[in-house]
């Protein structure tokens, strides 16, 4: 049989090879809801409720706003099953997270702040000596750049295919602000005691005009004698627990009011504005100020704002998310929303930018209420525990300071005595195990062998997430894993916290919204927070984020 001369063997693999990446392209921009069909948005939007579990979202949903959470829920596309893959759920390591698409084993942030294996030092994750907050004192491990986060962001990416780019994060935290502004962007946090926002020296020397004009009209002194009231009548909050129950923080009922037995406002005062909806209503503000004062999204080039609201988290510390108090938060961060997105319609245009909004984690139900539902649930007493975990250390090993702290979920132990007692390494963190799993809140127990090497099943309740929140260089020795309704704390300790590998904690909401590019639609595949960063690179045409372990999004097709 004659063959076909070079040139139409040629011609016909050009063909093929044409095809097959025009499907390739249809399959990707069909992949992520119809993005290879739009221009780029000229802003992308990505906000953060911090401490805000996914079942929030839908507990009030007949009490929303026409156009707050609903603008996601009724216009755009939700996903009912968005969870977090790693096991120390904690702000820091969800917000270096989620523009990141990697988990603290590749960030680095494996916690808020930890202990050094090595040197024994006090890190906190977005501490850095060479720098200084503008315009505001600086206290020591104070958060003042990105210097710890070991990978790069999506706004890095963004800046450097166009450096006209902008990536701004604001945040009444300094985590909630650096760690998702990456390394090239700019962050603002609320200073505590000043009540004004600030940069710091990593960023630039000093402020730009805008940024003094916002603080130069003492905006926090506004809420100096105002008043948190219930929004809506008392038969609203049927479904939430009532004001002043017995393990709840001080402050614990509506009506309050802030500065109320102070002359003036001074650094209590801004300080107590955290817990609150004040704090989020200026933390949008500010938002408002830089989106005037940095021209974002007037051009062809699109830009980033980060925009981290803390307040819920500090509600649901003290009062934890089944109180009155968190779902009235909750409510008025619907209004604040819808408010944010009006103005957003209006100097932005409703064709031109994209909102994300997600959680940094969920949050443990108050442990003493757990209780009185009949559920295993109680505090941990943490120093007790490495009291007898030094204790019995001591009397299998000899006398000795055989744990050297604590860091992030993890007992760090003294590397230097079992070197020089000639101890096992092995033997000596396998007794670790067994007396931590001996205590009645440890569920799970993991050596620095067993999460690095392959001795354990794969299966292995909690080990994949546990991997995923440790990192060689910074994490310690023996990780740990609460009790489901536990926590780690103290005998009689009020309010809740977070950080486990349980739904409460890891179950988030993904929600976005962009008319030109998601039409509405309910996904309810399991999906996880790293899928957003890649997802919003292949949204305005860049590369994932070099770290990232995230798949894309499966968004609703575009109409």
């Amino acid at each position: 049989m004659s063959m076909p001369p070079a040139p139409a063997i040629a011609t016909r693999a050009a063909r093929v090879l044409t095809l097959i990446f025009n499907a390739i392209a249809l399959a990707l921009c069909c992949h992520c809801g119809g993005a290879l069909a739009q221009p780029a948005p000229k802003l992308v939007v990505f906000l953060v409720i911090d401490g805000l579990p996914q079942r929030q979202v839908l507990d009030y949903r007949d009490q929303l706003a026409p156009d707050g959470f609903r603008r996601f829920l009724d216009r755009g596309a939700w996903f009912s099953e968005a969870y977090y893959g790693h096991s120390h759920t904690v702000t820091a390591a969800g917000h270096a997270t989620m523009l990141t698409g990697a988990y603290p084993h590749r960030t680095g942030i494996i916690g808020n702040e930890w202990t050094d294996p090595i040197s024994g030092a006090q890190v906190y994750c977005t501490s850095d000596d060479a720098h200084a907050y503008l315009d505001n004192d600086t206290p020591k491990l104070a958060g003042t750049s990105p210097r710890n986060l070991k990978v790069e962001t999506l706004g890095d990416v963004l800046r450097r295919k166009d450096p006209r780019a902008k990536m701004i994060g604001i945040s009444a935290k300094d985590r909630g602000a650096i760690l998702p502004a990456g390394h090239s962007g700019t962050a603002y946090m609320y200073m505590a005691e000043s009540g004004r926002f600030a940069s710091s020296t990593y960023y630039m020397k000093e402020h730009p005009a805008w940024v003094k004009a916002f603080n130069n009209t003492k905006h926090a002194d506004r809420y100096f004698k105002a008043t948190w009231s219930p929004l809506l009548p008392d038969a609203a909050y049927a479904r939430s627990l009532p004001d002043e129950r017995p393990w709840y923080g001080p402050g614990g009922k509506l009506p309050k009011t802030f500065g109320d037995n102070q002359a003036r406002p001074d650094a209590a005062f801004y300080g107590s504005l955290l817990p609150s909806p004040f704090m989020d209503e200026m933390t949008l503000d500010f938002a408002r100020a830089a989106l005037a004062g940095e021209s974002l999204g007037t051009d062809d080039v699109t830009d980033i704002l980060s925009v981290s609201l803390s307040g819920h988290d500090y509600v649901n510390h003290a009062w934890g998310a089944e109180s009155r108090l968190s779902q009235d938060h909750f409510l008025r961060l619907d209004r604040m929303l819808e408010s944010f997105f009006k103005d957003l319609d209006r100097t932005v245009g409703p064709d031109n930018y994209v909102a994300v909004l997600t959680a940094d984690h969920g949050f443990t139900p108050v442990p003493a209420y757990s209780k009185s539902q009949g559920l295993n649930a109680d505090q941990q007493d943490l120093s007790g525990a490495l009291n007898r975990l030094n204790a019995g250390l001591s009397s299998r090993f000899g006398a000795g300071r055989w744990v050297t702290g604590w860091s992030a979920d993890g007992v760090l132990l003294n590397r230097n005595l079992s070197a020089a007692n000639r101890i096992d390494r092995p033997a000596l963190d396998a007794e670790a195990s067994r007396l931590l799993l001996a205590e009645p809140g440890i569920i799970a127990a993991f050596s620095r062998a067993e999460i690095e090497g392959d001795s354990l099943p794969k299966n292995t309740p909690f080990l994949a997430q546990v991997r995923n929140a440790w990192h060689p260089e910074r994490s310690a020795d023996i990780q740990l894993v609460i009790r489901p309704y536990w926590l780690f704390g103290s005998p009689g300790r009020t309010g809740t916290s977070h950080g486990s590998p349980h739904v409460y904690d890891t179950h988030v909401p993904i929600l976005v919204y962009g008319p030109q590019w998601v039409k509405p639609g309910r996904v309810d595949a399991r999906v996880e927070v790293v899928d957003i960063a890649p997802t919003l690179a292949r949204l305005i045409g860049t590369a994932a984020p070099s770290a990232s372990e995230g798949k894309q999004l499966l968004l609703p097709k575009i109409r």
